[in-house]
C-alpha cells in the first residue's frame, strides 16, 4: 500500500507504458531547466551592472547635506579648533565641474547686495555677553582706558522675569546687521552668538571698530536702573586726550550720528527720550566708557530702555518692538552716512 503521493517507481516493460512516460517527461524537463538556468543567471548579471545594482538590489545614491551645510554660518566661520560638533561643519561640499571644465561649489555664495550704503563699512556691538556670568573672574580683570583702568566688561542687566540685556542686545544687533546689509553696507559685529563663551573686552571692542576702518559704529545696551524710570538715550563721546585716548576727531561726527539714530529711534519705536537724564534730549556726553574714549571712528551707545522698569521691559522683550528698535538704529546710521 502506497501512503504517499509521490509516483510509482518505473517498472520493466513496453516503452510506450504509462509510467515510463511520466518518467521520460520529468527527465526532460529537468535537463530544460538546468540548461536554461545559466543563461537566465547571465543575462540578471549582465542587468544588474548596467543599472548599477548591487547583490542586494540597492542602487549606490548620495544623501544630499542639509541646506544649514551648503554655507558656514557667521559663528562657524570664526569657529576655533577644538569647538563642539554642533559648531563646526562636519563635511563640506566638493567641488563639480561646469561644463567649461572649471571646478565650481554645489552653491555659489550671494553677491553682495547693491544699495546707497554700498562701499561703507558699520560696526555693531551687542553689550556684554550672555556667558559673562559664568566668567566673573575674566571679566573682572582692568584694562586700560586712557582715562583710568576699568573692568574688562560687566554682566550687564536682567528684566525682573530674568530676561539679560545680552539676549536684548544681540539680537537687536542682529537684526540691525541684516536691514543695513540690505543697504549694500559690510556689517561687523564685535561678537556672536557662541563663538566666544565671554567678553570682548571694552579695549577690544573698540579696537574691532578702528581696525574695520568703521564709517559708523554702535554699541547697543538696555539700562537697568531703579522703576519709574523709562525711556532711550544716546551716550556721546567727550572730549578725551589721556594716554592711549584721544577722542578730538570723533567728538563732531559722533554728535551727528547719535542725533540722527535719536530721532529716527523714537520715531520707528514709539519711546520717548530718557526721563531721568538727559534733560529731555536723549543725548549724554560720558568720558568715562572706554569703548568711546578708545575709539578713533565716530561711534555712540544706545540705551534703548530701562530694563527694570516693567513698561520698558515689555517692550524690549517684544519681538516685534525689537525689530523697530533695529529699523530706527538702521535708518539713523544711514542718515548719518547720507545713504
Amino acid at each position: 500500500m502506497r501512503y504517499d503521493d509521490s509516483p510509482p517507481a518505473p517498472e520493466s516493460g513496453p516503452a510506450d507504458a504509462p509510467d515510463r512516460h511520466w518518467f521520460t517527461r520529468r527527465s526532460t524537463l529537468v535537463v530544460g531547466v538546468a540548461a536554461l538556468a545559466p543563461a537566465c543567471l547571465a543575462g540578471w548579471v549582465l542587468t544588474q551592472a548596467l543599472s548599477g545594482a548591487g547583490p542586494d538590489e540597492t542602487r549606490p545614491h548620495t544623501v544630499p547635506l542639509p541646506a544649514s551645510h551648503s554655507a558656514l554660518s557667521h559663528g562657524q566661520r570664526d569657529a576655533k579648533p577644538g569647538s563642539s560638533p554642533s559648531s563646526t561643519p562636519t563635511s563640506t561640499s566638493t567641488p563639480t565641474s561646469t561644463p567649461s571644465g572649471s571646478p565650481s561649489t554645489s552653491a555659489a555664495a550671494p553677491a553682495p547686495a547693491r544699495g546707497p550704503l554700498s562701499g561703507r563699512t558699520v560696526v555693531i556691538d551687542p553689550g556684554h555677553n550672555t556667558g559673562n556670568f559664568q566668567h566673573t573672574d575674566e571679566i573682572d580683570r582692568k584694562v586700560d582706558i586712557g582715562t583710568n583702568r576699568k573692568e574688562c566688561d560687566t554682566t550687564g542687566t536682567t528684566t525682573n522675569s530674568g530676561y539679560m540685556e545680552a539676549e536684548f542686545t544681540m539680537d537687536v544687533s542682529v537684526r540691525t546687521r541684516k536691514i543695513l546689509e540690505a543697504q549694500g553696507a559690510k556689517v561687523v559685529l564685535t561678537h556672536e552668538t557662541g563663538v566666544r563663551p565671554w567678553g570682548p573686552c571694552i579695549n577690544e571692542r573698540a579696537r574691532i571698530g578702528n581696525e574695520a576702518a568703521a564709517d559708523a559704529v554702535v554699541s547697543v545696551h538696555a539700562d537697568g536702573v531703579s522703576s519709574g524710570n523709562r525711556g532711550y538715550h544716546i551716550i556721546l563721546p567727550a572730549a578725551v586726550k589721556s594716554g592711549a585716548a584721544d577722542t578730538a576727531k570723533i567728538v563732531g561726527p559722533s554728535r551727528d550720528l547719535g542725533e540722527k539714530i535719536a530721532s529716527n529711534f523714537a520715531r520707528t519705536t514709539g519711546s520717548s527720550p530718557a526721563n531721568y537724564l538727559g534733560s529731555g534730549t536723549g543725548l549724554v556726553v560720558r568720558d568715562d566708557l572706554g569703548g568711546l574714549n578708545l575709539s578713533t571712528r565716530p561711534k555712540v551707545f544706545i540705551e534703548c530702555g530701562n530694563m527694570r522698569d516693567a513698561k520698558d521691559a515689555a517692550q524690549l522683550t517684544s519681538p516685534e518692538w525689537r525689530q523697530k528698535a533695529a529699523q530706527g538704529i538702521a535708518d539713523g546710521i544711514v542718515g548719518f552716512l547720507g545713504g
